[in-house]
């Protein structure tokens, strides 16, 4: 059977005759005559069974959605800040800054990966287990070193290898559970550890004109889940239905588009009636009314890249109350955009929209800050905290960052207008003031939609 397949797959033929898998399963990395990270010594290098740290390399790197030159020069920005820090090398260990800093994006399923950058090599490599083969390797930019299950805490010999005899590491303390930085501490005798997460982040929240590309292609494919949500919506269909059409649309064009992408995690929230008191409320299989009040959210993701696009719709017919409710919210919509730009704090936006709501007493009903980064992140991972339009941050606006304005109110249930409205637009940082690049329009006047 075996042979059969080979004359069927030529390719997978050539594969094995170049030794990268012989069927049988892992190589040790003694075995390997591929280049390695560092040379690995083990107890027993034939016995694939006790290997620890495997070679899993296979087929052909991938060009990634960002070039070499951008990956490299966000890993240099990361050695200028070891350097500040006194660090020699870091291990990071987040979805969102493996990605960032190297273009892959893992499975966590409660598995450990890393990405070791040193101070004094020009090379990066990933620490990624054994279920995911070649894959990390050819879709990240570094070097991978494999780690198997076999003995509990290989993934730490891993580490404890590619950081070799260096002595102050940086970690990401915000991603770390206790446990996991228990092990490091008690398996890293004479070892310093310091954060790096907060100076890391601070990289992300300034964009490169790749990325400033890459999000405005983003924003583009969102507008198009956008109209597919309207293309959908109709009397009696269910939430998933409409939600279903609008990332079917966004994932084809995202193929499309980016064909050499990894095609993972788009969505779409549509949430009609009481299920859009909250802005994270899943999809139901609720029937759309006329009348109701509803939201999409869509989020199309290229290769862990996010973008977002929030609109209320109406189907057929809104009441009076729910309109006025509506234009108050596009009014703060509309003045936050005005007021995003270079020199102004997060906090003074929040502020003075703030008092946008107390003019119309709908304050109290204000659930949530008024927008936030994008990048490298997404419901569950990533998001830069220092990015958030809050009362509580103070960071000052650059150009080059990109940020969302997303008012938001909750009109409890029972009281008239009742429902949560929100609308969000995505914003570039320009030198004098910034770029909307979200195209769907916003608005009573647009989406009442007649069906």
């Amino acid at each position: 059977m075996f042979y059969k397949l080979l004359a069927v797959f030529p390719k997978f033929q050539r594969l094995n005759q170049r030794g990268f898998h012989q069927f049988s399963g892992l190589r040790s990395l003694a075995n390997s005559n591929i280049k390695t990270p560092k040379t690995l010594q083990y107890e027993n290098p034939g016995d694939l069974t006790t290997s620890n740290l495997i070679d899993c390399r296979q087929g052909e790197k991938q060009q990634g959605v960002f070039t070499h030159a951008e990956i490299e020069n966000r890993l240099n920005k990361l050695r200028g800040v070891m350097r500040e820090n006194e660090l020699d090398a870091v291990v990071l260990t987040s979805l969102h800054n493996i990605n960032y800093f190297d273009q892959f994006l893992y499975c966590y399923f409660g598995r450990s990966y890393g990405l070791v950058v040193t101070l004094d090599d020009t090379e990066t490599t990933t620490i990624t287990p054994g279920i995911d083969y070649g894959q990390p390797w050819r879709r990240g930019h570094s070097n991978n070193l494999t780690y198997s299950d076999w003995q509990s805490d290989n993934y730490y010999k891993a580490v404890k290898h590619l950081i070799g005899d260096n002595k102050r590491i940086g970690l990401e303390f915000d991603h770390l559970t206790l446990d996991r930085y228990d092990k490091f501490t008690s398996g890293f005798p004479g070892v310093k550890f310091k954060d790096i997460g907060k100076d890391a982040m601070k990289l992300r929240m300034v964009k490169s004109a790749e990325e400033i590309k890459l999000v405005k292609e983003g924003a583009r494919i969102a507008d198009i889940g956008g109209w597919a949500v309207v293309e959908a919506l109709k009397e009696n269909i269910p939430e998933h239905e409409v939600a279903l059409h609008s990332t079917r649309a966004m994932i084809r064009e995202i193929a499309a588009t980016y064909p050499n992408s990894d095609i993972m995690d788009t969505w779409t929230w549509f949430q009609s009636g009481i299920n859009t008191d909250g802005a994270h409320n899943p999809v139901t299989t609720r029937p759309v009314q006329n009348g109701d009040i509803s939201i999409f959210n869509c989020f199309p993701m290229i290769s862990g890249n996010y973008a977002a696009l929030e609109r209320i719709l109406f189907l057929n017919h809104a009441s009076d109350e729910h309109i006025r409710i509506w234009n108050i919210i596009v009014e703060v919509h509309k003045k936050g955009i005005e007021l995003v730009k270079p020199g102004i704090k997060c906090s003074e936006i929040s502020s003075e929209l703030n008092e946008i709501f107390k003019l119309h007493n709908v304050l109290q009903y204000r659930t949530i800050g008024y927008g936030h980064s994008f990048g490298t992140l997404c419901h569950y991972y990533g998001r830069e905290a220092g990015l958030e339009i809050r009362e509580d941050n103070d960071t000052v606006i650059q150009p080059n960052m990109v940020i969302s304005m997303e008012p938001m109110l909750t009109i409890p249930e029972g009281m008239p207008g009742s429902g949560g409205y929100r609308e969000h637009d995505i914003l570039v940082v320009t030198e004098n003031g910034a770029e909307d690049i979200t195209k769907f329009p916003f608005g009573p006047e647009y989406n009442i939609i007649k069906k």
